[in-house]
């Protein structure tokens, strides 16, 4: 099955995708209302709009250290998961969301990195917890608003990973608990992009780990902008081995292109002899 992540609605409907993502709200704070012909996708704690917006919701390391895209390690600004004002405000952009199509997609779900937050809210937070431990505390905060906005999802939920497999990374990193949120959302989607797919061995080792790793299925979403059609045909038929679907990203004209070759070189591959 294939499908498409797109800011543009119209691409939803075109007849070489199967289904589409539609972008709702994205990192750089843009929101869009959304639509019912596809998936409705959130950024949820990427939004550099809010961060320049409000210096006070952007995560600090212990070192006061802002999670901004000024930083080596960020393409994009965070918002805070702790603070209660912007969480709220993304709770109703999901059920705003869920009310147009039933299934809502969560992206950029979780804590910049392993260091990130100490800020004053979040250590009193910690402080006023049960939890002695700093990361299962950090775990709870993101488990317990993929859980709100399940209650909101009549649908299906969809969850995007950072693409690293490795046990424990993604608990440290993001403070996502994969276990307890399996309890909660119904597809997760694995971005694995490149800017060329010239090799796709590293594809396979990571969708194969995510294999292992999850219970729930999963979707692979590839980058499909100014990639050769070719390397991104090579790059599919490794997803498709271990995906529910491949979703093509922010090119549909591109993933239009290599879906119908594909097709067009199945059917070339067709014999009808005799029984």
């Amino acid at each position: 099955m294939y499908g498409v992540v797109t800011r543009n609605a119209e691409e939803l409907e075109w007849e070489e995708f199967e289904r589409g993502f539609y972008e709702v709200k994205d990192v750089t704070g843009r929101a869009s209302d959304p639509v019912p012909t596809g998936v409705n996708m959130i950024s949820c704690f990427g939004d550099n709009r809010a961060a320049a917006d409000n210096p006070d919701l952007v995560p600090i390391s212990e070192d006061g250290e802002e999670a901004t895209r000024d930083r080596p390690y960020f393409d994009w600004a965070y918002v805070c998961p702790t603070y209660d004002p912007y969480r709220e405000g993304l709770l109703e952009i999901i059920e705003d969301a869920a009310a147009v199509s039933e299934d809502v997609r969560l992206d950029d779900v979780g804590f910049p990195r392993e260091e990130y937050c100490h800020c004053d809210r979040c250590e009193a937070a910690f402080a006023d917890s049960d939890y002695e431990d700093w990361f299962a505390w950090r775990a709870s905060v993101i488990t317990e608003f993929v859980a709100e906005a399940r209650e909101r999802v009549p649908g299906d939920l969809y969850l995007t990973l950072y693409p690293d497999p490795y046990p424990g990374h993604i608990y440290e990193r993001a403070g996502l608990d994969i276990e307890a949120l399996e309890a909660y959302v119904d597809e997760f989607v694995i971005p694995l992009y490149d800017m060329a797919y010239s090799t796709t061995y590293w594809l396979e080792i990571l969708a194969s780990g995510f294999e292992d790793a999850l219970s729930t299925p999963f979707s692979v979403e590839l980058y499909a902008v100014d990639i050769d059609i070719d390397d991104l045909l090579h790059a599919t038929e490794v997803a498709e081995a271990y995906g529910e679907s491949v979703l093509f990203g922010y090119e549909s004209g591109n993933a239009r292109a290599a879906i119908r070759r594909m097709r067009a070189d199945q059917r070339e591959g067709e014999s009808f002899g005799p029984e």
